[in-house]
């Protein structure tokens, strides 16, 4: 069954009604890895694309609802992948990353930014697809650090594998890809994290040195001046940090009238032009990652309900690591559960 983008809850059940026959009322549900349910209107659209991590969506009649539980595999590992990142250091590592970001970031429309902001209640045909995916992925990278670190069970591996991910973020904030950069600085301050005190004090003072260093660029006081003034001396192709972007925007939109007196409020359309038009200038140029594989320019769609999904291709992304790195890159199992990760924290160090 193939649908595009953009299809209703009522699409979907009208499809599979179809395909399978219709058995009763039935609805559409998304469920979360806590078993927390969700049954969507008809008239919402994009489900697919708009589900949070290891969220799932299922089609069921309406008395079943209260029988309805996570599949198993929306809980996440219970392995960690420690040796598949031996196979590649942090610099290839965030090259790879950035690789898969920027296809990602680079087929975002300015207008989705409006979309999204503005919500379906003023353009109930749009669709945000591939914000939602770079906003996706910001989060499954902040899941995956504690995940990662969480599932290693040897003490000396994990004080290993932490400095690996602070080195990790180190690459991705020269590489200017401050999304990624930001989620795994995010990930290493998760409380399931922090409070492996015997694992960070197994750091080289080099290290810890290194990660309060990249925590200046988190500090969220004067409105974040710092990562601003950061990101004012970059020049593009950048990837910024979408989420702020995105609070900029609600801000902006909340605390401003679109219509006084019947006309329209230029100051406020002013403003929000020109939040809208920092993701133009981070796509201004096209990213050329060290590795061979580099990523398309991004074009402006003719028509901003043409929305286009990126896919990266099958070639391998670095000369020093195997190919399954970098289907293990595209495709990160996470646990999000965040009683799930502090119950492993505490059984790793109580």
């Amino acid at each position: 069954m193939v649908l595009p983008v953009n299809a209703s809850v009522r699409d979907v059940l009208q499809s599979l009604a179809h395909r399978e026959g219709g058995h009763g009322e039935r609805m559409l549900v998304k469920v979360n890895s806590a078993g927390d349910k969700a049954g969507l209107q008809m008239d919402t659209i994009s489900v697919y694309t708009s589900l949070g991590l290891n969220e799932r969506l299922f089609v069921v009649n309406v008395q079943e609802l209260h029988t309805l539980t996570p599949h198993p595999e929306q809980l996440g590992p219970t392995v960690g992948s420690s040796e598949t990142l031996d196979l590649i250091s942090s610099k290839d590592l965030a090259s790879q990353l950035t690789d898969y970001d920027w296809n990602l970031f680079s087929s975002v429309h300015q207008v989705e930014l409006i979309y999204y902001i503005f919500g379906q209640q003023t353009f109930p045909s749009a669709t945000t697809a591939n914000l939602e995916r770079v906003m996706r992925r910001f989060n499954e990278l902040q899941y995956w650090i504690a995940t990662e670190l969480c599932l290693c069970a040897e003490p000396g591996k994990r004080a290993q594998l932490l400095r690996k991910f602070i080195k990790l973020a180190a690459h991705l904030k020269e590489q200017k890809n401050l999304n990624s950069f930001f989620a795994v600085m995010f990930g290493l301050s998760n409380t399931s994290v922090s409070r492996l005190s015997k694992t960070w004090e197994r750091l080289p003072h080099k290290t810890r040195k290194l990660h309060t260093a990249l925590e200046r660029m988190l500090d969220p006081s004067w409105n974040h001046r710092v990562y601003r003034l950061a990101i004012a001396k970059l020049t593009p192709p950048i990837i910024p940090f979408v989420p702020l972007l995105l609070k900029d925007m609600t801000f902006i939109h909340e605390g401003n009238r679109t219509l006084a007196e019947n006309l329209i409020n230029f100051e406020k359309m002013r403003m929000m032009a020109k939040a809208v038009r920092i993701i133009h200038h981070c796509q201004s140029h096209t990213y050329g990652p060290i590795s061979p594989l580099r990523s398309r320019p991004p074009q402006l769609l003719e028509d901003p309900q043409a929305l286009r999904i990126s896919t990266c291709s099958e070639q391998s992304l670095s000369g020093r690591s195997p190919a399954p790195t970098q289907a293990y890159l595209q495709h990160l199992k996470v646990i999000d559960n965040q009683k799930e990760l502090s119950r492993l924290s505490r059984d790793l160090e109580s």
